[in-house]
Protein backbone atom coordinates (compact mmCIF):
# COMPACT_ATOMS: atom_id res chain seq x y z
CA UNK A 1 0.00 0.00 0.00
CA UNK A 2 1.26 3.32 -1.10
CA UNK A 3 2.15 5.76 2.41
CA UNK A 4 1.23 9.27 2.00
CA UNK A 5 2.81 11.84 4.17
CA UNK A 6 0.46 14.30 5.84
CA UNK A 7 1.84 17.40 8.34
CA UNK A 8 4.35 16.45 10.73
CA UNK A 9 3.27 15.44 14.00
CA UNK A 10 5.10 16.85 17.01
CA UNK A 11 5.13 13.12 18.69
CA UNK A 12 7.45 11.27 20.18
CA UNK A 13 7.06 8.99 17.34
CA UNK A 14 10.77 7.02 17.76
CA UNK A 15 9.58 5.52 20.55
CA UNK A 16 9.69 2.41 20.38
CA UNK A 17 6.99 -0.59 21.35
CA UNK A 18 9.19 -2.78 22.80
CA UNK A 19 7.55 -5.90 24.24
CA UNK A 20 9.81 -5.09 27.70
CA UNK A 21 8.11 -2.30 28.13
CA UNK A 22 4.87 -4.04 28.77
CA UNK A 23 6.77 -5.78 31.83
CA UNK A 24 8.42 -3.36 33.22
CA UNK A 25 5.62 -0.81 33.13
CA UNK A 26 3.63 -3.45 34.64
CA UNK A 27 6.27 -3.94 37.23
CA UNK A 28 5.72 -0.30 38.09
CA UNK A 29 2.30 0.19 38.17
CA UNK A 30 1.04 -3.90 39.82
CA UNK A 31 3.63 -4.53 41.32
CA UNK A 32 1.77 -6.43 43.95
CA UNK A 33 -0.53 -7.99 41.83
CA UNK A 34 -0.18 -12.03 41.80
CA UNK A 35 1.01 -14.86 38.99
CA UNK A 36 0.63 -18.28 40.05
CA UNK A 37 1.35 -21.48 38.61
CA UNK A 38 -0.43 -24.48 39.02
CA UNK A 39 2.04 -27.57 39.90
CA UNK A 40 2.58 -31.00 40.67
CA UNK A 41 2.78 -30.77 44.00
CA UNK A 42 0.59 -27.49 44.70
CA UNK A 43 0.51 -23.35 43.76
CA UNK A 44 3.59 -21.54 43.02
CA UNK A 45 3.14 -18.08 43.96
CA UNK A 46 4.66 -14.42 43.02
CA UNK A 47 4.41 -11.12 41.87
CA UNK A 48 5.20 -8.96 39.13
CA UNK A 49 7.62 -7.23 40.95
CA UNK A 50 9.32 -10.64 41.90
CA UNK A 51 8.53 -11.64 38.23
CA UNK A 52 10.70 -8.84 36.46
CA UNK A 53 13.72 -9.47 38.78
CA UNK A 54 13.54 -12.48 37.65
CA UNK A 55 13.40 -11.53 34.18
CA UNK A 56 16.18 -8.96 34.50
CA UNK A 57 18.60 -12.18 35.80
CA UNK A 58 17.33 -14.10 32.93
CA UNK A 59 18.62 -11.44 30.49
CA UNK A 60 21.92 -10.91 32.37
CA UNK A 61 22.25 -15.00 31.98
CA UNK A 62 21.80 -15.19 28.42
CA UNK A 63 24.48 -12.73 27.68
CA UNK A 64 26.33 -14.92 29.64
CA UNK A 65 25.75 -17.39 27.48
CA UNK A 66 26.83 -15.72 24.62
CA UNK A 67 23.21 -14.87 23.29
CA UNK A 68 23.15 -12.00 21.23
CA UNK A 69 20.42 -9.71 19.32
CA UNK A 70 18.60 -11.82 16.91
CA UNK A 71 19.76 -15.37 18.03
CA UNK A 72 16.92 -17.74 18.23
CA UNK A 73 16.36 -19.29 21.41
CA UNK A 74 13.92 -22.73 21.70
CA UNK A 75 11.92 -23.09 24.21
CA UNK A 76 10.33 -26.60 25.15
CA UNK A 77 7.81 -25.78 28.02
CA UNK A 78 4.46 -26.12 29.56
CA UNK A 79 2.04 -23.46 30.95
CA UNK A 80 4.81 -21.74 33.66
CA UNK A 81 6.07 -18.54 35.27
CA UNK A 82 9.32 -19.76 34.03
CA UNK A 83 8.03 -19.70 30.25
CA UNK A 84 6.17 -16.29 31.12
CA UNK A 85 9.56 -14.78 32.20
CA UNK A 86 11.21 -16.29 29.01
CA UNK A 87 8.31 -14.47 26.74
CA UNK A 88 9.44 -11.57 28.05
CA UNK A 89 13.28 -11.86 29.12
CA UNK A 90 14.35 -13.41 25.93
CA UNK A 91 12.69 -10.98 23.52
CA UNK A 92 13.53 -8.28 25.72
CA UNK A 93 17.51 -8.93 25.05
CA UNK A 94 16.87 -8.69 21.34
CA UNK A 95 17.14 -12.41 20.90
CA UNK A 96 14.00 -14.70 19.47
CA UNK A 97 12.03 -16.68 21.26
CA UNK A 98 11.41 -20.25 18.99
CA UNK A 99 8.10 -21.24 20.24
CA UNK A 100 8.49 -25.51 20.10
CA UNK A 101 4.95 -27.39 20.11
CA UNK A 102 5.69 -30.73 21.66
CA UNK A 103 2.99 -32.15 20.04
CA UNK A 104 5.06 -32.04 17.09
CA UNK A 105 6.78 -35.19 15.48
CA UNK A 106 10.23 -35.59 16.12
CA UNK A 107 10.90 -34.77 12.22
CA UNK A 108 8.51 -31.82 12.36
CA UNK A 109 10.23 -30.14 15.55
CA UNK A 110 13.74 -30.95 14.34
CA UNK A 111 12.75 -29.21 10.96
CA UNK A 112 11.65 -26.04 12.89
CA UNK A 113 14.86 -26.19 15.16
CA UNK A 114 16.91 -26.12 12.25
CA UNK A 115 15.09 -23.96 10.03
CA UNK A 116 14.90 -21.12 12.60
CA UNK A 117 18.75 -22.41 13.48
CA UNK A 118 17.87 -22.46 17.11
CA UNK A 119 21.55 -21.38 19.18
CA UNK A 120 19.99 -22.90 22.69
CA UNK A 121 16.78 -24.81 23.49
CA UNK A 122 15.31 -24.12 26.91
CA UNK A 123 13.91 -27.18 28.28
CA UNK A 124 11.72 -28.34 31.55
CA UNK A 125 12.85 -31.71 33.03
CA UNK A 126 9.84 -33.59 32.22
CA UNK A 127 10.30 -32.91 28.38
CA UNK A 128 14.12 -33.46 28.20
CA UNK A 129 12.86 -37.08 26.44
CA UNK A 130 11.32 -34.59 23.68
CA UNK A 131 14.57 -32.80 23.86
CA UNK A 132 16.72 -35.99 23.30
CA UNK A 133 14.61 -37.10 20.30
CA UNK A 134 15.23 -34.24 18.27
CA UNK A 135 19.18 -33.51 19.68
CA UNK A 136 20.97 -35.67 17.38
CA UNK A 137 19.39 -33.99 14.38
CA UNK A 138 20.05 -30.65 15.66
CA UNK A 139 23.75 -30.03 15.07
CA UNK A 140 23.63 -26.21 15.40
CA UNK A 141 22.42 -26.09 19.10
CA UNK A 142 25.20 -24.97 21.38
CA UNK A 143 23.54 -26.47 24.41
CA UNK A 144 20.05 -26.67 26.81
CA UNK A 145 19.05 -24.90 30.06
CA UNK A 146 17.03 -27.27 31.65
CA UNK A 147 13.76 -25.95 33.51
CA UNK A 148 14.14 -27.48 36.79
CA UNK A 149 14.93 -26.77 40.49
CA UNK A 150 18.15 -29.37 40.43
CA UNK A 151 21.31 -28.63 40.08
CA UNK A 152 22.88 -29.58 36.83
CA UNK A 153 24.85 -33.21 38.37
CA UNK A 154 21.18 -34.30 39.63
CA UNK A 155 19.70 -34.30 36.18
CA UNK A 156 19.68 -37.40 34.32
CA UNK A 157 19.99 -36.52 30.30
CA UNK A 158 22.15 -37.99 27.27
CA UNK A 159 21.76 -33.95 26.32
CA UNK A 160 24.86 -32.16 26.62
CA UNK A 161 25.95 -29.38 27.53
CA UNK A 162 23.46 -28.38 30.04
CA UNK A 163 22.93 -25.76 32.45
CA UNK A 164 20.87 -25.44 35.08
CA UNK A 165 18.18 -22.41 35.12
CA UNK A 166 17.32 -21.54 38.61
CA UNK A 167 21.56 -22.02 38.83
CA UNK A 168 21.88 -19.28 35.84
CA UNK A 169 19.48 -17.11 37.44
CA UNK A 170 20.76 -17.21 40.82
CA UNK A 171 24.52 -16.27 39.82
CA UNK A 172 23.24 -13.77 37.35
CA UNK A 173 23.10 -9.98 38.16
CA UNK A 174 19.63 -8.70 39.11
CA UNK A 175 19.56 -5.57 37.13
CA UNK A 176 19.53 -4.98 33.08
CA UNK A 177 20.26 -2.07 30.69
CA UNK A 178 16.98 -2.94 27.97
CA UNK A 179 18.31 -2.37 24.13
CA UNK A 180 16.41 -0.05 22.71
CA UNK A 181 15.68 -2.31 20.30
CA UNK A 182 13.69 -1.63 16.77
CA UNK A 183 9.94 -2.60 17.49
CA UNK A 184 10.26 -3.92 14.02
CA UNK A 185 12.41 -6.61 15.21
CA UNK A 186 11.74 -10.10 15.62
CA UNK A 187 10.03 -10.80 19.09
CA UNK A 188 9.05 -14.95 18.81
CA UNK A 189 8.57 -16.90 16.23
CA UNK A 190 5.71 -19.81 15.54
CA UNK A 191 5.58 -22.39 13.54
CA UNK A 192 2.53 -23.40 11.30
CA UNK A 193 1.34 -26.60 11.79
CA UNK A 194 -0.58 -27.77 8.98
CA UNK A 195 -0.69 -31.19 7.42
CA UNK A 196 0.54 -30.46 4.30
CA UNK A 197 4.55 -29.96 3.82
CA UNK A 198 7.18 -28.77 6.01
CA UNK A 199 6.01 -26.49 8.91
CA UNK A 200 6.32 -22.68 7.77
CA UNK A 201 7.64 -20.10 10.53
CA UNK A 202 6.02 -17.13 11.36
CA UNK A 203 8.14 -14.50 13.15
CA UNK A 204 6.33 -11.75 15.09
CA UNK A 205 7.53 -8.06 15.76
CA UNK A 206 7.96 -6.34 18.86
CA UNK A 207 5.01 -3.56 17.52
CA UNK A 208 3.15 -6.28 16.11
CA UNK A 209 2.59 -8.33 19.62
CA UNK A 210 2.56 -4.73 21.53
CA UNK A 211 -0.68 -3.47 18.94
CA UNK A 212 -1.66 -7.15 19.26
CA UNK A 213 -1.66 -7.01 22.95
CA UNK A 214 -3.60 -4.01 23.33
CA UNK A 215 -6.68 -5.72 20.85
CA UNK A 216 -6.96 -8.49 23.42
CA UNK A 217 -7.07 -6.31 26.60
CA UNK A 218 -9.81 -4.09 25.13
CA UNK A 219 -11.85 -6.80 22.95
CA UNK A 220 -11.71 -9.46 25.80
CA UNK A 221 -12.34 -6.31 28.42
CA UNK A 222 -9.44 -7.48 30.65
CA UNK A 223 -8.69 -5.03 33.28
CA UNK A 224 -6.82 -4.99 36.43
CA UNK A 225 -9.53 -6.47 38.12
CA UNK A 226 -9.79 -10.06 36.66
CA UNK A 227 -7.78 -13.04 36.92
CA UNK A 228 -7.14 -14.77 34.10
CA UNK A 229 -6.84 -18.49 33.34
CA UNK A 230 -4.17 -19.46 30.57
CA UNK A 231 -5.14 -22.64 29.24
CA UNK A 232 -4.08 -22.17 26.02
CA UNK A 233 -0.78 -23.73 25.63
CA UNK A 234 1.81 -20.73 25.28
CA UNK A 235 3.73 -22.36 22.93
CA UNK A 236 1.27 -22.15 20.20
CA UNK A 237 0.65 -18.70 18.76
CA UNK A 238 1.79 -17.50 22.11
CA UNK A 239 -0.82 -18.61 23.90
CA UNK A 240 -3.02 -16.41 21.38
CA UNK A 241 -0.69 -13.64 23.03
CA UNK A 242 -3.21 -13.75 26.67
CA UNK A 243 0.00 -13.56 28.92
CA UNK A 244 1.18 -10.32 27.68
CA UNK A 245 -2.15 -8.70 27.22
CA UNK A 246 -3.12 -9.53 30.90
CA UNK A 247 0.19 -8.34 31.99
CA UNK A 248 -0.82 -5.02 29.47
CA UNK A 249 -3.86 -4.66 31.97
CA UNK A 250 -2.33 -5.58 35.32
CA UNK A 251 -4.38 -8.75 35.68
CA UNK A 252 -3.65 -11.58 37.69
CA UNK A 253 -2.60 -14.51 36.07
CA UNK A 254 -3.30 -17.81 36.37
CA UNK A 255 -0.97 -21.03 34.44
CA UNK A 256 -2.42 -24.00 34.34
CA UNK A 257 1.21 -25.70 34.54
CA UNK A 258 0.61 -29.51 32.99
CA UNK A 259 -2.62 -31.09 32.50
CA UNK A 260 -4.86 -33.58 30.68
CA UNK A 261 -7.66 -33.23 29.34
CA UNK A 262 -8.61 -36.75 30.58
CA UNK A 263 -8.75 -35.26 34.19
CA UNK A 264 -10.26 -31.86 34.01
CA UNK A 265 -11.68 -31.69 37.34
CA UNK A 266 -8.63 -29.76 39.52
CA UNK A 267 -8.92 -27.13 36.97
CA UNK A 268 -12.32 -26.41 37.86
CA UNK A 269 -11.73 -26.63 41.05
CA UNK A 270 -8.68 -23.92 40.78
CA UNK A 271 -10.69 -21.79 38.69
CA UNK A 272 -13.69 -21.54 41.85
CA UNK A 273 -10.77 -20.94 44.67
CA UNK A 274 -8.83 -18.43 42.55
CA UNK A 275 -11.98 -16.47 41.26
CA UNK A 276 -11.26 -16.95 37.56
CA UNK A 277 -12.94 -14.25 36.11
CA UNK A 278 -11.11 -14.60 32.22
CA UNK A 279 -9.94 -17.15 30.66
CA UNK A 280 -9.16 -18.92 26.78
CA UNK A 281 -9.56 -22.40 25.96
CA UNK A 282 -11.20 -24.55 22.65
CA UNK A 283 -14.24 -26.72 22.31
CA UNK A 284 -12.08 -29.71 23.48
CA UNK A 285 -11.29 -28.14 26.89
CA UNK A 286 -14.63 -26.44 27.73
CA UNK A 287 -16.72 -29.57 27.05
CA UNK A 288 -14.90 -31.86 29.89
CA UNK A 289 -15.31 -29.25 32.03
CA UNK A 290 -19.04 -28.63 31.56
CA UNK A 291 -19.46 -32.46 31.64
CA UNK A 292 -17.11 -32.46 34.91
CA UNK A 293 -19.48 -29.45 36.29
CA UNK A 294 -22.83 -31.15 35.45
CA UNK A 295 -21.55 -33.98 38.02
CA UNK A 296 -20.93 -31.68 40.23
CA UNK A 297 -23.32 -31.46 43.60
CA UNK A 298 -22.54 -27.91 44.25
CA UNK A 299 -22.63 -25.69 40.67
CA UNK A 300 -19.47 -23.26 40.48
CA UNK A 301 -20.59 -19.29 40.69
CA UNK A 302 -19.04 -17.94 37.15
CA UNK A 303 -21.29 -15.24 36.73
CA UNK A 304 -19.77 -12.61 34.38
CA UNK A 305 -17.28 -14.66 33.54
CA UNK A 306 -16.21 -14.96 29.68
CA UNK A 307 -14.06 -17.57 28.44
CA UNK A 308 -12.43 -17.25 24.84
CA UNK A 309 -12.93 -20.14 22.76
CA UNK A 310 -11.27 -20.74 19.70
CA UNK A 311 -9.96 -23.70 17.16
CA UNK A 312 -13.25 -24.96 16.04
CA UNK A 313 -16.96 -23.30 16.72
CA UNK A 314 -18.52 -24.08 20.04
CA UNK A 315 -21.95 -26.18 19.99
CA UNK A 316 -24.59 -24.68 21.34
CA UNK A 317 -25.23 -26.90 23.55
CA UNK A 318 -21.68 -26.29 25.15
CA UNK A 319 -22.35 -22.31 25.51
CA UNK A 320 -26.01 -22.79 26.35
CA UNK A 321 -25.03 -25.29 29.27
CA UNK A 322 -22.12 -23.75 30.23
CA UNK A 323 -24.06 -20.27 30.81
CA UNK A 324 -27.18 -21.89 32.65
CA UNK A 325 -24.95 -23.78 35.14
CA UNK A 326 -22.63 -21.47 36.00
CA UNK A 327 -23.39 -17.86 34.15
CA UNK A 328 -20.02 -18.26 32.03
CA UNK A 329 -19.97 -16.88 28.56
CA UNK A 330 -18.33 -18.24 26.03
CA UNK A 331 -16.99 -15.91 23.75
CA UNK A 332 -16.13 -17.31 20.09
CA UNK A 333 -13.05 -15.66 18.86
CA UNK A 334 -11.17 -16.63 15.24
CA UNK A 335 -7.06 -16.50 14.34
CA UNK A 336 -4.43 -18.14 12.89
CA UNK A 337 -0.78 -18.36 13.71
CA UNK A 338 -0.23 -16.12 10.78
CA UNK A 339 -2.83 -13.57 12.50
CA UNK A 340 -1.11 -13.44 16.01
CA UNK A 341 -3.69 -14.90 16.00
CA UNK A 342 -6.96 -12.50 17.54
CA UNK A 343 -9.08 -11.70 14.00
CA UNK A 344 -12.80 -11.94 14.71
CA UNK A 345 -14.41 -11.80 18.14
CA UNK A 346 -17.91 -12.45 19.08
CA UNK A 347 -20.09 -10.04 21.36
CA UNK A 348 -23.67 -9.34 20.95
CA UNK A 349 -24.01 -5.79 19.63
CA UNK A 350 -26.65 -4.23 21.88
CA UNK A 351 -29.67 -3.39 19.24
CA UNK A 352 -29.04 -7.30 18.65
CA UNK A 353 -30.71 -8.02 21.97
CA UNK A 354 -34.06 -6.32 21.16
CA UNK A 355 -34.15 -7.47 17.30
CA UNK A 356 -33.30 -10.95 17.52
CA UNK A 357 -35.26 -14.02 19.58
CA UNK A 358 -33.28 -15.83 22.29
CA UNK A 359 -32.99 -18.65 19.45
CA UNK A 360 -31.59 -16.53 16.72
CA UNK A 361 -29.18 -15.22 19.50
CA UNK A 362 -27.66 -18.30 20.68
CA UNK A 363 -27.48 -19.12 16.93
CA UNK A 364 -25.63 -15.88 16.01
CA UNK A 365 -22.77 -16.55 19.31
CA UNK A 366 -21.76 -20.05 17.20
CA UNK A 367 -20.51 -17.35 14.53
CA UNK A 368 -16.15 -16.21 14.57
CA UNK A 369 -17.61 -13.11 15.45
CA UNK A 370 -16.77 -9.54 13.81
CA UNK A 371 -13.78 -8.36 12.36
CA UNK A 372 -11.97 -6.24 15.33
CA UNK A 373 -10.56 -2.62 15.05
CA UNK A 374 -7.34 -2.27 13.46
CA UNK A 375 -8.12 -5.21 10.62
CA UNK A 376 -8.99 -5.20 6.96
CA UNK A 377 -11.08 -8.18 5.82
CA UNK A 378 -12.53 -9.99 2.85
CA UNK A 379 -14.04 -12.64 1.26
CA UNK A 380 -13.07 -13.65 -2.40
CA UNK A 381 -14.13 -16.12 -4.77
CA UNK A 382 -11.78 -18.28 -7.32
CA UNK A 383 -10.78 -15.15 -9.67
CA UNK A 384 -10.09 -12.99 -6.51
CA UNK A 385 -13.44 -11.11 -7.04
CA UNK A 386 -14.99 -9.79 -3.65
CA UNK A 387 -17.80 -10.94 -2.77
CA UNK A 388 -20.92 -9.04 -0.73
CA UNK A 389 -21.34 -9.39 2.84
CA UNK A 390 -24.65 -10.77 3.08
CA UNK A 391 -24.30 -13.89 4.62
CA UNK A 392 -25.23 -16.11 2.00
CA UNK A 393 -22.13 -15.72 -0.47
CA UNK A 394 -19.03 -18.19 0.73
CA UNK A 395 -15.66 -16.93 -0.33
CA UNK A 396 -11.83 -17.40 0.68
CA UNK A 397 -11.38 -15.09 3.90
CA UNK A 398 -8.52 -12.58 3.72
CA UNK A 399 -6.90 -10.43 5.72
CA UNK A 400 -4.49 -7.80 6.45
CA UNK A 401 -3.35 -5.42 9.27
CA UNK A 402 -0.35 -4.49 11.43
CA UNK A 403 -0.55 -7.83 13.07
CA UNK A 404 -1.07 -10.20 10.13
CA UNK A 405 1.93 -11.41 8.81
CA UNK A 406 3.04 -10.36 5.23
CA UNK A 407 5.35 -13.40 4.31
CA UNK A 408 6.79 -16.29 5.66
CA UNK A 409 10.56 -16.65 6.84
CA UNK A 410 12.61 -18.62 4.51
CA UNK A 411 9.62 -20.51 2.61
CA UNK A 412 10.43 -20.18 -1.37
CA UNK A 413 6.99 -20.82 -3.34
CA UNK A 414 4.87 -19.22 -1.18
CA UNK A 415 3.92 -16.00 -2.41
CA UNK A 416 0.28 -17.70 -3.47
CA UNK A 417 -1.11 -17.44 0.01
CA UNK A 418 -0.88 -13.37 -0.26
CA UNK A 419 -3.30 -11.05 -2.18
CA UNK A 420 -1.37 -8.14 -4.56
CA UNK A 421 -3.27 -5.53 -2.11
CA UNK A 422 -0.98 -7.45 1.24
CA UNK A 423 -3.66 -9.38 2.09
CA UNK A 424 -3.03 -12.79 3.63
CA UNK A 425 -5.33 -15.52 2.09
CA UNK A 426 -6.63 -18.11 5.34
CA UNK A 427 -7.79 -21.28 3.30
CA UNK A 428 -10.90 -20.99 5.50
CA UNK A 429 -14.35 -20.66 3.33
CA UNK A 430 -16.89 -18.63 4.93
CA UNK A 431 -19.63 -15.66 5.05
CA UNK A 432 -19.53 -12.40 6.13
CA UNK A 433 -22.99 -11.27 7.01
CA UNK A 434 -24.90 -7.46 7.33
CA UNK A 435 -23.55 -7.07 10.51
CA UNK A 436 -20.31 -7.42 9.99
CA UNK A 437 -20.08 -11.31 11.97
CA UNK A 438 -18.02 -13.77 10.25
CA UNK A 439 -19.59 -17.34 9.67
CA UNK A 440 -16.62 -19.91 8.58
CA UNK A 441 -18.05 -22.55 6.87
CA UNK A 442 -14.91 -24.95 6.16
CA UNK A 443 -11.54 -25.28 5.27
CA UNK A 444 -11.73 -24.63 0.99
CA UNK A 445 -9.84 -28.09 1.28
CA UNK A 446 -12.53 -29.49 3.13
CA UNK A 447 -15.58 -28.37 1.74
CA UNK A 448 -17.85 -31.26 0.44
CA UNK A 449 -18.82 -31.15 -3.39
CA UNK A 450 -21.49 -33.52 -3.89
CA UNK A 451 -23.38 -33.41 -7.19
CA UNK A 452 -22.06 -29.91 -8.08
CA UNK A 453 -23.29 -28.84 -4.54
CA UNK A 454 -21.52 -27.44 -1.51
CA UNK A 455 -21.97 -28.95 1.49
CA UNK A 456 -20.35 -27.42 5.08
CA UNK A 457 -18.37 -30.29 6.84
CA UNK A 458 -17.95 -28.66 9.78
CA UNK A 459 -21.44 -26.93 10.33
CA UNK A 460 -22.58 -30.78 9.94
CA UNK A 461 -20.28 -31.92 12.99
CA UNK A 462 -21.33 -28.86 14.76
CA UNK A 463 -25.13 -30.26 14.42
CA UNK A 464 -23.89 -33.83 15.16
CA UNK A 465 -21.99 -32.91 18.26
CA UNK A 466 -25.06 -31.15 19.46
CA UNK A 467 -27.03 -34.44 20.39
CA UNK A 468 -27.16 -35.55 23.62
CA UNK A 469 -25.10 -38.65 23.29
CA UNK A 470 -22.60 -37.33 20.97
CA UNK A 471 -19.34 -36.63 22.55
CA UNK A 472 -17.32 -35.88 19.18
CA UNK A 473 -18.06 -36.03 15.60
CA UNK A 474 -16.13 -35.82 12.58
CA UNK A 475 -17.58 -35.29 8.95
CA UNK A 476 -15.60 -36.03 5.93
CA UNK A 477 -16.17 -35.91 1.83
CA UNK A 478 -15.31 -39.22 0.44
CA UNK A 479 -14.91 -40.28 -2.98
CA UNK A 480 -18.03 -41.57 -4.63
CA UNK A 481 -18.62 -42.91 -8.23
CA UNK A 482 -21.85 -41.02 -9.02
CA UNK A 483 -21.94 -37.81 -7.18
CA UNK A 484 -18.34 -36.84 -6.87
CA UNK A 485 -18.04 -36.51 -3.29
CA UNK A 486 -20.58 -37.64 -0.43
CA UNK A 487 -20.79 -37.06 2.98
CA UNK A 488 -19.33 -39.92 5.60
CA UNK A 489 -19.69 -38.93 9.72
CA UNK A 490 -17.48 -40.57 12.41
CA UNK A 491 -19.11 -40.47 15.89
CA UNK A 492 -17.96 -40.95 18.75
CA UNK A 493 -20.42 -41.66 21.81
CA UNK A 494 -20.31 -40.67 25.34
CA UNK A 495 -19.72 -43.88 27.32
CA UNK A 496 -22.96 -44.19 28.85
CA UNK A 497 -24.82 -44.47 25.81
CA UNK A 498 -23.03 -47.54 24.55
CA UNK A 499 -24.02 -48.20 20.86
CA UNK A 500 -27.76 -47.52 22.03
CA UNK A 501 -27.79 -44.78 19.27
CA UNK A 502 -27.93 -45.80 15.66
CA UNK A 503 -27.62 -44.39 11.88
CA UNK A 504 -31.11 -43.28 11.83
CA UNK A 505 -31.02 -41.89 15.04
CA UNK A 506 -28.11 -39.42 14.17
CA UNK A 507 -29.91 -38.97 10.48
CA UNK A 508 -33.67 -37.40 12.47
CA UNK A 509 -31.24 -35.11 14.24
CA UNK A 510 -29.68 -33.54 11.48
CA UNK A 511 -32.47 -33.54 9.35
CA UNK A 512 -33.83 -30.25 11.38
CA UNK A 513 -31.35 -28.48 9.91
CA UNK A 514 -29.48 -29.90 6.51
CA UNK A 515 -31.89 -31.37 3.43
CA UNK A 516 -32.07 -34.95 2.43
CA UNK A 517 -29.96 -34.91 0.22
CA UNK A 518 -27.25 -33.22 2.06
CA UNK A 519 -26.92 -36.05 4.83
CA UNK A 520 -24.53 -38.76 5.18
CA UNK A 521 -24.50 -42.07 3.38
CA UNK A 522 -23.06 -43.16 5.87
CA UNK A 523 -22.52 -42.92 10.00
CA UNK A 524 -19.95 -44.71 11.39
CA UNK A 525 -19.59 -45.11 15.27
CA UNK A 526 -15.78 -44.96 16.16
CA UNK A 527 -13.54 -45.01 19.41
CA UNK A 528 -10.64 -42.09 17.72
CA UNK A 529 -11.42 -39.70 15.52
CA UNK A 530 -7.55 -38.40 14.56
CA UNK A 531 -6.33 -35.01 14.74
CA UNK A 532 -3.32 -32.51 14.46
CA UNK A 533 -1.12 -31.65 16.81
CA UNK A 534 -2.76 -28.67 17.89
CA UNK A 535 -6.03 -30.65 18.31
CA UNK A 536 -7.97 -29.81 15.77
CA UNK A 537 -9.26 -32.59 13.15
CA UNK A 538 -6.59 -34.14 11.12
CA UNK A 539 -9.05 -34.17 7.64
CA UNK A 540 -6.10 -35.20 5.89
CA UNK A 541 -5.39 -38.51 7.24
CA UNK A 542 -9.04 -39.06 7.64
CA UNK A 543 -10.07 -38.87 4.46
CA UNK A 544 -6.64 -41.04 3.21
CA UNK A 545 -7.98 -43.59 5.63
CA UNK A 546 -11.41 -43.56 4.88
CA UNK A 547 -11.55 -43.31 0.94
CA UNK A 548 -12.84 -46.43 0.07
CA UNK A 549 -15.41 -46.32 2.03
CA UNK A 550 -18.31 -45.28 -0.75
CA UNK A 551 -16.04 -48.03 -3.59
CA UNK A 552 -18.74 -51.03 -3.01
CA UNK A 553 -21.36 -48.26 -4.67
CA UNK A 554 -19.96 -48.91 -8.33
CA UNK A 555 -20.60 -52.38 -7.86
Amino acid sequence: MKIVKGFPSTMQDDYQLNMINIIKHGARNWAKQEIVTKKADGLFRYTYKDAYERIKRLANALDGLGVGIGDRIGVLEWNTNRYYEMDFGIPGTGAVLLQMNLRLSPTDLSFVVNHAEAKFIFVDETLIPVAEAIAPMCKAVKGYVILTDKKPGNIKTKLSPIYSYEELLKKAKPEYEWPNLDEKSAYAACYTTGTTGNPKGVYYSHRDVYLHSMAIAMNAEITYRDCFFQLVPMFHAMGWGTPQAVTMAGGKLLLSGRYAVEDLGPLVDLMVQEKVTVGDGAPAIFLPMLRYIEEMKEKPNFKGARFLSGGTEPPIALMKGLYDLTGAEIVHAYGATETTPLVTINRLKPWLEKELSEKERWDLRRKQGYIIQGLDAKIIDDSGKELPHDGKSVGELCVRGPWITGTYYNAPETESQFTKDGYWKSGDAGTIDKEGYMKITDRIKDMIKSGGEWISGTDMENEIVSHPAVLEAAVIGVPHPKWEERPLALVILKEKYGRKITKEDIHKHLSKKFAKWQLPDEVLFVNEIAKTSVGKLNKKVLREQYKKAYVSESL
